[in-house]
């Protein structure tokens, strides 16, 4: 097929359907730094290069779709968390966000501990090397079994989310000889200014013990009471992708009220505080995030005003960044299949992955950036919207953005930011495979997770 203009689907910002659209880009060929992992550019050829390497050429080796992840980025990002918050505050990881053996080891020699929700995340992080006394443990629902695992491999830190899990944990350690470190997740009633499925501090939700009502007051008696337990602080996380440090301040004044109350009835000070992560990162050129030394100073300066102004000694302060440092560090490389033009309103650019390995846009309306990889071109740009190929109408991958007018099957597109929650949210929808995630770094590539085989989805298959 030839490269050639599409004949229909609007160009120009002054001809664009009814809706709220940015003008096109003075430059469709250029990159916004904020968007992309630092080694990201074009090469001569106008070809995306990342670590030195050719999209053309990572994607005729591994095939698309693919997770291309930036090692030295996700280190230096690490690192760069890791120094603002120095010796005297903990950086916890958030597993959910992406994890890997190989993630788990440049986690630990990059010094930072790590925060696993589940079973299987867990056996990975344990698998990989990762000391146990460096992991914390969470979730709303952890089974007997998780729980059992988790103490006895010496975890850390528990974080207890529910009355009953309270009973739970501390029946399992007694049984097994140990007294278990633990914090509370606590729910402050802190609205985050982001998406209602993951705003995680207001009352209403799965997540914690309400502050409201004396609850979380209670779950501190009964922790205290109880010898297999060792309350060690008060854990709180007020949602995710978030900008305005407002509501950290609301949270940790909360927070700091808690303690404080906890000292007065116990005459107990609780050596920690736990701020939860949920950072957001620059999705889209509109996104303005904060760096990390920012964060942790304003973070640093809320908890000891609060701290000072409560007479309290400042606990020690934990954060758990997973999207603001694995989310920049990768995109996702695919083909295009099918270009197809509707009058008046925009081009359906579908490529050979989707909802199965970016649920975002269709879950939480997320918004995207995208580029043409393969090569540059001087095409007016057309209103675009990036779709995928399962039989689903919401499979939406770039709900809008502007491609340039010659696009056309063969080409290769880059989504960046793709880091976190899209391969750990990956599906099998429509028996698709899911795709691998290749490391690259000075110039070479390796595939840290490989691509699914249909051998592998059939062999699950014991009918």
């Amino acid at each position: 097929m030839s490269r050639s203009a599409h004949p229909a689907g609007p160009r120009h910002a002054d001809v664009l359907p009814e809706g709220h659209y940015a003008a096109p880009p003075a430059d469709l060929n250029a990159l916004d730094a904020k968007v992309w992992a630092q080694t990201v550019t074009r090469d001569a050829d106008g070809v995306l290069t990342v670590a030195g390497l050719r999209v053309t050429d990572l994607a005729e080796q591994y095939g698309t779709p693919a997770y291309i992840l930036d090692e030295a980025d996700f280190r230096s990002r690490a690192r760069a968390w890791r120094t603002a918050f120095g010796t005297d505050a903990d950086v916890f990881y958030a597993g959910k966000a992406f994890l890997s053996r190989a993630v788990v080891r440049w986690l630990h020699e990059e010094g930072l501990n790590l925060d696993v929700c589940s079973g299987g995340e867990l056996a990975t992080a344990l698998s990989a090397g990762m000391p146990a006394d460096r992991i914390a443990f969470h979730g709303n629902n952890k089974s007997t079994e998780e729980i059992r695992r988790a103490v006895e491999a010496g975890v850390g830190r528990i974080v207890l989310d529910s009355f009953q899990e309270i009973v739970r944990v501390a029946h399992i350690a007694q049984s097994l000889g140990k007294r278990q470190r633990v914090q509370i997740r606590i729910t402050v009633g802190v609205e985050a200014h982001t998406h209602e499925f993951i705003a995680t501090a207001h009352e209403d939700q799965k997540f914690g013990i309400p502050l409201a009502g004396g609850q979380a007051a209670e779950a501190v008696r009964r922790v205290l009471q109880l010898d297999g337990l060792e309350l060690i602080g008060i854990h709180s996380h007020i949602g995710s992708q978030i900008f305005d440090m407002s509501g950290f301040e609301v949270a940790a004044h909360r927070v700091v009220g808690l303690l404080k109350d906890i000292r007065d009835e116990h005459g107990v000070e609780l050596p920690e505080i736990d701020l939860g992560g949920g950072l957001g990162i620059a999705y889209t050129s509109d996104d303005d995030p904060r760096e990390p030394h920012e964060i942790a100073k304003a973070l640093s300066e809320i908890v000891t005003r609060e701290c000072e102004a409560a007479r309290l000694a400042t606990p020690r302060i934990s954060v758990e960044p997973g999207r603001a440092i694995v989310g920049p560090t990768a995109f996702t490389l695919y083909e295009v299949g099918t270009v197809k033009p509707l009058d008046g309103l925009r081009t359906y650019v579908s490529v050979d992955g989707g909802m199965s390995d970016n649920i975002r846009t269709a879950l939480y309306d997320a918004e995207y950036s995208v580029a043409l990889a393969s090569r540059t071109s001087d095409a007016e740009p057309m209103l675009s919207r990036v779709v995928g190929k399962h039989c689903e109408s919401g499979d939406i991958v770039v709900r809008d953005a502007f491609l340039p007018a010659d696009l056309a099957p063969g080409d290769l597109i880059a989504v960046p930011a793709t880091g976190a929650y899209c391969r750990s949210m990956a599906s099998n929808y429509n028996h698709v495979l899911r795709p691998p995630v290749v490391a690259v770094k000075d110039g070479e590539a390796r595939v840290i997770v490989r691509r699914e085989t249909e051998e592998d989805l059939l062999r699950l298959d014991v009918g």
